[in-house]
């Protein structure tokens, strides 16, 4: 595979991890409205969070290992910050995917948001490079550098999204059924008329 259908093919990964993040949230918010079928669909995605969330980690890792290790883009230092928050939730994800472990997202989540946050920054002084301080100049390439921008995003784009798409497979949850009947259990006892 060459460096341009790389590119292309993680755009187009990454607009659909985005697209498929944002859906989320709008079946969240009409399933809140009380929408049966979308708090159904909303559910079936959602028991599949960690595992969807992992495969973003790993496309999101496998990516920046192509870009730098095979396409020879060096990475900034944000780059290097980015790295260090993704590739360990390629890992945390699987195990906890593996092992059904509900709490996986309490660990996840905080260096989604970290990673989130950094790719943010980045985002932002590639696209307003005044606001850089010089943090990266002295190591690598400029963090304001841009190796390639497909469908308008950069690779700090791309992270951003990436991250963001984490969390919110992560932390948008669905009631347990919306059109369950009613629990007769915890309803009062019905009186036996008198004669």
């Amino acid at each position: 595979m060459d460096t341009e259908t790389a590119q292309l093919f993680v755009g187009l990964l990454t607009i659909a991890a985005g697209v498929g993040a944002l859906t989320l949230v709008v079946l969240r918010v009409f399933a809140a409205a009380g929408n049966v079928g979308a708090n159904r669909l909303g559910s079936s995605v959602s028991d599949s969070g960690v595992w969807l969330a992992w495969i973003v980690a790993l496309g999101a890792t496998l990516g920046s290992l192509y870009f730098s290790e095979v396409a020879n883009f060096a990475p900034c230092r944000f780059c290097w910050f980015q790295r260090i928050a993704m590739y360990p939730l390629a890992v945390i994800l699987l195990v906890g995917a593996i092992r059904k472990d509900p709490t996986v997202r309490w660990y996840a989540a905080p260096l989604a948001a970290i990673g989130g946050a950094i790719s943010g920054w980045h985002s932002l002084i590639e696209w307003r490079p005044a606001l850089d301080n010089g943090a990266c100049e002295f190591q690598g390439p400029s963090c304001t550098f841009i190796w390639f921008r497909e469908f308008g995003l950069s690779l700090a784009n791309m992270a951003l999204i990436g991250f963001l798409t984490i969390l919110i497979l992560l932390l948008v949850r669905f009631p347990a059924r919306l059109d369950a009947p009613p629990d007769v259990s915890k309803s009062e006892p019905e009186l036996e008329p008198s004669s």
